[in-house]
């Protein structure tokens, strides 16, 4: 077989499997798939359930396996004439990971490693819903401005926890005895849980606690949280208008033979007044016979 015969066929297996994998029904079957898969891993979970359908379900879990690895190949059969895209989408990977560790010994041996490959399975569902697609890639944009935010906090508690162990810790070392447990109770405090009652139990040992616990509160729990949620907004945005911009059409291009007509004729009108100026340019240059 020639090289242009295996391209051929390449092209024709693509564009076969790409209109099975785009095509409404095969989103809805696949999407209904992950769906049961979650039931059927619901399900397992009651052990009289399992003792009576064990075969049962063990055979449903093989015919989701055969079906999830039946899909991966329909998908990189859509990319059979540009195999490297198909690495280029992160859930293409993720979903031939999640298939391949299945058959691999050591995950199909390990009861709860299996199990928590099949949980993944219930990640997938992600791919079919936009919405939840939204913000997981918006969870991911958001991590550095996430990963600085620790920092601060981290840095906050730090130094908070560390004057509550100075001041508090003779007279309450339940909660600031250590710099742990300082820590502890001020990330606690953080959420707003049980404030009033470590207000109460300071303002016994000095009236001028209050100015630590509402700096603190002031800092932690509406500074530190609300830049938070403009990381995690400004990551939606983005998020937003990269989902937007995958899911814009694209614009029709004409057939490739009339494309190629279209250009060739080109060509050819170039050819044409090339020739015309190389004559028009010739002739006052050309010296007259005796």
């Amino acid at each position: 077989m020639s090289e242009r015969t295996a391209a051929r066929l390449r092209r024709r297996l693509a564009a076969h499997s790409r209109r099975v994998v785009d095509s409404g029904a095969f989103t809805t079957t696949v999407f209904c798939l992950i769906t049961a898969n979650a039931a059927l891993l619901g399900v397992e979970t009651y052990t009289g359930v399992v003792h009576q359908w064990h075969a049962a379900l063990k055979a449903a879990e093989h015919l989701f396996l055969a079906a999830f690895t039946a899909e991966i190949l329909l998908r990189a059969a859509a990319h059979a004439d540009r195999p490297g895209d198909f690495f280029r989408d992160p859930w293409n990977v993720f979903d031939l990971l999640v298939v391949t560790v299945a058959f691999v010994p050591f995950a199909r041996e390990n009861a709860t490693v299996l199990r928590l490959l099949r949980l993944a399975r219930v990640l997938r569902a992600a791919r079919f819903l936009p919405q939840l697609r939204i913000v997981i890639v918006a969870v991911g944009k958001s991590l550095p401005g996430t990963l600085s935010f620790l920092l601060v906090g981290a840095l906050l508690l730090y130094v908070y926890a560390m004057v509550g162990w100075v001041f508090f810790a003779d007279d309450d070392p339940e909660h600031y005895g250590s710099l742990g447990r300082a820590v502890l109770t001020l990330f606690l405090l953080m959420t707003l849980d049980g404030l009033g009652d470590a207000v109460r139990a300071g303002l016994e040992i000095s009236r001028w606690s209050i100015l630590y616990f509402a700096s603190f509160v002031l800092l932690g729990s509406f500074v530190l949280v609300n830049l938070l949620i403009g990381v995690v907004i400004n990551s939606l945005q983005e998020a937003s208008a990269l989902e937007a911009g995958q899911d814009r059409p694209v614009p029709a291009q004409p057939p490739p033979a009339e494309e190629s007509i279209l250009a060739l004729r080109a060509r050819i009108a170039d050819a044409r007044r090339t020739l015309d100026d190389l004559e028009a340019g010739l002739e006052p240059s050309v010296p007259p016979r005796r």
